[in-house]
């Protein structure tokens, strides 16, 4: 989820159409004698509301979501996973079942493809019993993280020792980032088109990259500063290497020319490759159990790989819909979506298109843009991305009314952004009763969440892109102590209820 921050507003889309209006307003009947305890909400803790069993089988599916936030730091990883389960789940490619409709060779009914794009976007569908055109039950996460990239040209020596140099991606506090292990994960792309993937310090016979920091003795100065200003952009500068290359006594950057010469060895590319080059730079280590009682998982990328993971595995276990199911992975939420890899890039409209003209039986990319609009306006949709957890050493920019407790259940928030509800979706008074007879129907633990009182702070989610195609749309996620920081927290508890909310939505 990133910060707050404006966005350049798109056009108004068409109103739906009168077909998608219609529905029926039906007032409520006269309500019976209720007890105080029935009028008042009281929620409880999903640890309270589960059984033995229950609580067995969330500590089961926490631990294949540590294997796949561990092993999945980047969105190429995320998307590649994705991808790869799917096919092993029997999905077929989008490209293929338009083949196989052109050979008269395609049964739409149930049907599961996917369709990716660039390696950093994917999208799973299934074709439901209903047509398109009544619309589509769909989940959006987003797989990018808060994390460092490399500069496009990065490595320098100073004073014997060869850096690194990086600039921030999303909402970081930088003072976070020195003096912890990280790892470094990226693709090369060789102007002959070839493509290098490289990785190192994940494993335990890695070296880690490092950011220094001033020892305490001679930083007075510096921690006279706001912690904001203490460690600037241009300091998280990463060790690369120590050992000056021996060979060439003229060289006057031996140690940056040691580097070089490894890089190329190991992995066969030279500088001037950097310039086509995607390398991130994540915490290195794996997810893992916080508490005496295990009951929380500390890991990088909780936001809002927990979301991909759990929207993905309900999209998976799911069956033969009524209404057609959409899963969509998206990249680069975190800087405003603004990509052609995001949630603003037309693959998604352009998607949809193509699925349904598999499903009217019309030539793939035909122009659907009435129908396409149609769909989008019938269906229902949810934002999956992660909020803020209540956190009783911070109580001071919280409203704990208003706020997602962690181990509560899956968390559903109206509306996010900030200042006066700017730059956010908020989703309409229908909308949130559907959703909570979804989750009601289902026994779904749930709790409603919150950014921060009104004025202290806020972010957003891909939900007001999606919205402007007139689609309902509510987030829903799960609460996160220390969001953005390098090592975040979630529940156990909130991480299989929201699999269990998800798999209801899909469902309904």
């Amino acid at each position: 989820m990133p910060l707050a921050t404006p966005q350049k507003q798109k056009p108004a889309r068409p109103a739906k159409s009168a077909r998608a209006q219609k529905k029926t307003t039906r007032k409520a009947a006269k309500p019976k004698k209720l007890s105080a305890d029935k009028l008042k909400d009281t929620r409880e803790s999903a640890w309270k509301q589960w059984g033995d069993a229950t609580v067995t089988k969330a500590f089961e599916f926490a631990e294949d979501y540590k294997t796949f936030l561990s092993s999945n730091k980047t969105e190429r990883h995320c998307v590649n996973t994705v991808r790869q389960l799917a096919q092993e789940a029997g999905f077929i490619s989008l490209e293929e079942a338009e083949k196989q409709l052109s050979q008269g060779d395609l049964n739409t009914r149930g049907l599961t493809v996917y369709a990716e794009n660039r390696g950093k976007n994917i999208i799973l569908a299934r074709l439901g019993k209903r047509p398109l055109s009544d619309g589509a039950r769909m989940i959006l996460s987003h797989v990018d993280s808060p994390r460092l990239d490399l500069k496009v040209r990065p490595l320098y020596e100073d004073s014997g020792i060869g850096f690194l140099k990086t600039h921030y991606y999303g909402g970081i506090k930088k003072y976070q980032w020195p003096t912890i292990p990280l790892a470094l994960y990226g693709r090369v792309v060789l102007t002959d088109g070839s493509t290098i993937d490289i990785s190192l310090g994940d494993k335990e016979d890695e070296p880690v990259l490092y950011i220094s920091d001033l020892l305490p003795h001679l930083g007075r100065k510096q921690m006279e500063k706001t912690l904001s200003e203490g460690i600037g952009a241009e300091e998280l500068n990463l060790l690369a290497g120590s050992i000056p290359d021996k060979k060439t006594k003229s060289e006057k950057s031996p140690v940056k020319l040691a580097i070089l010469t490894h890089l190329y060895k190991e992995y066969g590319f030279t500088e001037g490759d950097f310039v086509s080059a995607d390398i991130e730079i994540v915490p290195a280590g794996p997810a893992r159990d916080v508490g005496f009682d295990r009951s929380m998982i500390m890991g990088y990328g909780h936001d809002d790989r927990v979301c991909a993971y759990t929207s993905l595995q309900a999209m998976l276990d799911a069956k033969t819909p009524l209404h057609a199911q959409m899963a969509m992975f998206v990249d680069k939420e975190e800087i405003g979506s603004t990509s052609n890899t995001g949630a603003t890039s037309v693959f998604f409209y352009d998607t949809l298109g193509r699925l349904l003209a598999l499903e009217e039986g019309l030539p793939a990319r035909t122009e659907l843009d009435t129908q396409i609009r149609g769909v989008l306006a019938a269906s229902q949709a949810i934002s999956a991305d992660v909020t803020a957890a209540y956190d009783p050493d911070y109580k001071e920019v919280f409203d704990a009314n208003n706020s997602a407790k962690l181990g509560w259940g899956v968390a559903v928030e109206k509306y996010t952004g900030a200042r006066g509800k700017s730059y956010t979706s908020e989703a309409n008074a229908e909308y949130m009763a559907e959703i909570r007879k979804v989750l009601d129907d289902a026994r779904v633990p749930w709790q409603t969440g919150g950014l921060g009182k009104v004025d202290v702070g806020g972010g957003g989610t891909i939900a007001m892109f999606l919205a402007e195609y007139n689609m309902d749309i509510v987030d829903a996620g799960l609460p996160v102590l220390s969001m953005h920081a390098p090592y975040e927290v979630v529940s156990k508890a909130d991480v299989y209820a929201l699999y269990l909310g998800y798999s209801a939505f899909f469902k309904s």
